[in-house]
């Protein structure tokens, strides 16, 4: 199996890589340097004779969004699954999939989404979503194309949980702002699972939330964390101390979106990690 790979430094990419690896499989970098490559140059060195695409670039959410980071989150994305996408369609010797990744920040924090939910948020966030999966469906006619709507992907060394270990173990865990927000999470080994078993399984095309079946909340998730640590974990950062500091970006903290995995349990894939209990347990013990 010959697998191109964005993102590969990545949390995510990371993981997979090694994974990729170990299955024997081999595995073609996209790396910033490659956008430098004419399109033919793209094409012939990262997308010609593959098995599949895997796509996983895009800057970090959790920062402070000002007018010039918010761009770079909108084209760290968008741009590179274009030159993907239109590789794809010039490819004389196609890929058999294209996974792309997308968030689940493009759907609204009032309805349960399933795959087929169209309730989607009025943000940027979203604004970005829909952008990103746009440029990944452009290649749809010329490969099965599978855009993963990822949760909040908790695992080692990296991810949500790297701020969240110190404060956590020495008893200064927090809840954010109400607490009640929805949290849908999913253990990297999970993803990392269900991205392969994808991969082997092409009847499922289009979207697929990359979540757990059981999602949590802002509140239940901080006194699991607390307590695997067995520490307390009962202050709270209030909404407006984050939006001083990640300004519009603190949406990323205060918002939430409830979610089910409907697409990836109807086609048997079973979860290893599926309550917020296990994920951290495994994490941390």
């Amino acid at each position: 199996m010959v697998v191109s790979l964005s993102g590969s430094t990545g949390f995510i990419g990371r993981a997979l890589m090694k994974k990729m690896v170990e299955m024997g499989w081999t595995v073609r970098e996209i790396n910033r340097g490659s956008m430098s490559l004419s399109d033919q140059e793209f094409c012939e060195q990262k997308t010609e004779g593959t098995d599949a695409v895997i796509n996983l670039a895009g800057a970090p959410v959790s920062k402070k969004w000002t007018p010039a980071y918010k761009l770079e989150i909108m084209n760290s994305r968008v741009n590179i699954t274009r030159k993907i996408s239109e590789s794809i369609i010039n490819a004389k010797l196609k890929p058999s999939v294209f996974i792309s990744t997308s968030a689940i920040g493009i759907y609204d924090s009032v309805n349960l989404h399933s795959e087929s939910s169209v309730a989607f948020a009025d943000s940027y966030l979203a604004k970005v979503c829909r952008n990103w999966e746009n440029e990944a469906m452009k290649s749809n006619n010329a490969t099965r194309v599978v855009i993963f709507r990822m949760g909040v992907v908790l695992g080692e060394d990296g991810g949500a949980l790297e701020k969240m270990r110190l404060p956590f173990s020495i008893g200064l865990g927090a809840k954010l702002g109400s607490g009640k927000q929805a949290v849908s999470f999913i253990h990297l080994s999970d993803l990392i699972a269900a991205i392969i078993f994808t991969i082997e399984n092409p009847a499922i095309i289009g979207i697929v939330n990359a979540v757990s079946p059981y999602p949590t909340n802002n509140a239940e998730f901080t006194d699991k964390l607390g307590k695997v640590f067995d520490q307390p974990s009962w202050l709270t950062i209030p909404a407006f101390a984050l939006k001083m500091i990640y300004g519009e970006g603190a949406q990323v903290f205060l918002v939430g979106q409830k979610v089910i995995p409907e697409k990836l349990l109807q086609a048997g894939f079973r979860f290893t990690y599926p309550t917020i209990q296990n994920t951290l347990v495994q994490i941390y013990r």
